[in-house]
């Protein structure tokens, strides 16, 4: 039984993890593109690379941006409108694509 418990917490992060819609946060990433490409490597030097970023950095950044910890006059507004759901899809999608586009 303690080997059983044991397993069981070390897996729940791997499901939390994949509980995220990578479909999902590539539709809301459309909008994402303009400034950070569409495989998520920017073409303009000032806006960083999205793709093959890790998800946890990537969710506490954006939700930063949102809940006005971090500000930025073109992210912060971005930001604003997105639900932790839309946030989690997003972090997935931008961390499954290959860092190198």
């Amino acid at each position: 039984m303690k080997y059983l418990c044991i397993a069981v917490i070390a897996l729940l992060p791997l499901s939390v993890a994949q509980s995220a819609d990578i479909d999902a946060g590539k539709a809301k990433a459309a909008v994402c593109a303009a400034c950070h490409g569409a495989n998520g490597i920017s073409v303009i030097p000032d806006y960083p690379n999205l793709a093959g970023q890790k998800q946890k950095y990537l969710k506490i950044a954006i939700k930063a941006y949102r809940d006005g910890e971090r500000k930025n006059g073109i992210m912060s507004p971005m930001a604003s409108g997105l639900s932790d759901t839309d946030i989690d899809n997003l972090a997935a999608y931008f961390a499954s694509l290959p860092a190198g586009g």
